[in-house]
């Protein structure tokens, strides 16, 4: 495994998306074209399956230097107010568009930092977006907390609003650790907030955990896993820390990048925590993600209905994801768009009553396709090719880049489908990679992207 990861421990990407955000095509994309995906897409699954809602809410008041999230840096709570009324105006141009009252099946409060906000703010919010929509029979809504600021009444409030599950960001709980990524937070906070989660109701706990951060050890992720322990959060997100200072700029560059741990001794560390988890009753979902058996997570993996995008791996799918706030991503199967990264210049756009989206990417036939085959093995870690809808062009030239793979274990490949053993997850980016039509055809002149190991 030492060698295999030295091999192929290269720069690709995550596939939260295909095409990937940076080999989106501008001459396929403008404004008008999103609308009309947006409005074919919601006429297709609203009565049938509902929609999702994606709603970004970017403030923080510091900077934690692990993060590569789109966030506005303030302790000015002000802002708080004209941020949510900008939210629920675009959420009424989207609305204006179509002739039905929108349904929605999932909704998640992502950042920055959700719990910067008011329990009235948030109260403001839920009441806005469904003084115009409706709730789904089975929708679930969830949001990111801050342990160190999120209060009682936050979690009472959103609760009340219909939210079951909570994802709390721990990432590690050694000090040093904690200091190098600007993100202190004992544990005693964590267990507070996982506390009265679970006292109002909750019936899903998720905490975040990140391997590969500066100066962090095997000895440290045990202890942060032991911790974890006393807890039992009934999902666990242990996510590889994506070092891109080349997107990002300063926020990233906190630490010295000798402090990383790299290559096979950064995989350990995931391995380490695998087999702990393991021990502890918890499934591995997908290639970062761990739930207990009776997390809804577990269950759509049984079933084969996980899905993947945005907001990362989840138990409910819909064809359409509306992305509300600055730098949000909307997805509507037929295409792709993204609101402009400021607030300042999201709140003018709003507030003249645009759409603010600025790039994206309509998807041709041939995407549609690699896109189902992606998910699929992201998913399910299995695909076929064998019928019309799943036909690949040149499947020859795929099957080629696939052949070092094969003779490594890592892919098994049959005359019509492929199949990922589990020792071959950790390379599950890296197989991907060679179905990804838009990477081998323009091959980055720069880094775009995280180790995939």
């Amino acid at each position: 495994m030492k060698s295999l990861i030295q091999k192929y421990n290269i720069s690709g990407p995550r596939y939260t998306s295909y095409p990937t955000v940076p080999f989106w095509d501008a001459a396929t994309f403008s404004k008008e074209k999103w609308i009309e995906s947006f409005k074919k897409s919601f006429i297709k699954s609203n009565e049938k399956e509902g929609i999702s809602l994606y709603i970004h809410l970017p403030f923080c008041e510091s900077l934690c230097t692990f993060c590569a999230c789109h966030k506005h840096i303030t302790k000015r709570h002000e802002v708080e107010e004209e941020y949510i009324q900008t939210v629920l105006k675009e959420w009424q141009l989207y609305v204006n568009l179509v002739d039905e009252t929108p349904i929605v099946k999932e909704l998640h409060l992502g950042g920055g930092t959700p719990t910067f906000f008011s329990k009235e703010q948030l109260q403001i919010l839920m009441d806005g977006l469904f003084k115009i929509a409706k709730k789904h029979p089975e929708a679930e809504f969830s949001f990111e907390g801050h342990p160190n600021n999120t209060t009682k009444d936050q979690l009472q409030t959103l609760y009340n609003c219909g939210f079951e599950r909570v994802s709390f960001g721990v990432q590690d709980y050694n000090l040093k650790v904690q200091e190098a990524i600007h993100r202190v937070q004992p544990f005693e906070a964590v267990e507070q907030v996982t506390k009265w989660a679970r006292e109002i109701g909750y019936t899903s706990v998720s905490h975040d955990l990140i391997f590969g951060l500066p100066h962090q050890t095997k000895e440290n992720v045990i202890y942060s896993i032991n911790k974890t322990k006393e807890l039992q959060p009934d999902r666990i997100s242990f996510y590889s820390y994506a070092h891109v200072p080349w997107v990002k700029g300063v926020g990233q560059r906190g630490f010295n990048e000798d402090d990383l741990p790299k290559d096979e001794e950064k995989r350990h560390l995931y391995e380490i925590g695998k087999e702990l988890f393991a021990e502890l009753g918890y499934e591995e979902i997908g290639m970062d993600h761990f739930a207990l058996k009776s997390d809804s997570l577990y269950k759509a993996t049984i079933n084969k209905t996980l899905h993947r995008n945005f907001m990362g791996y989840t138990s409910s799918k819909t064809q359409l994801m509306v992305g509300l706030g600055m730098s949000s991503i909307s997805d509507s199967w037929y295409g792709f768009a993204q609101n402009v990264k400021t607030v300042k210049e999201y709140q003018q756009l709003v507030n003249k009553g645009e759409i603010s989206v600025f790039r994206g990417h309509i998807l041709s036939e041939e995407d549609t396709v690699i896109r189902k085959h992606i998910l699929n093995m992201m998913c399910h870690f299995k695909t076929s090719w064998d019928t019309k809808e799943t036909q690949i062009k040149n499947i020859d030239t795929h099957l080629a880049l696939l052949k070092e793979l094969e003779e490594d274990g890592l892919v098994q490949i049959e005359k019509s489908s492929l199949s990922i053993p589990e020792k071959a997850r950790p390379f599950i980016r890296n197989i991907c990679m060679a179905f990804d039509v838009h990477l081998l055809s323009k091959k980055p002149t720069t880094k775009l992207f995280s180790q995939t190991i």
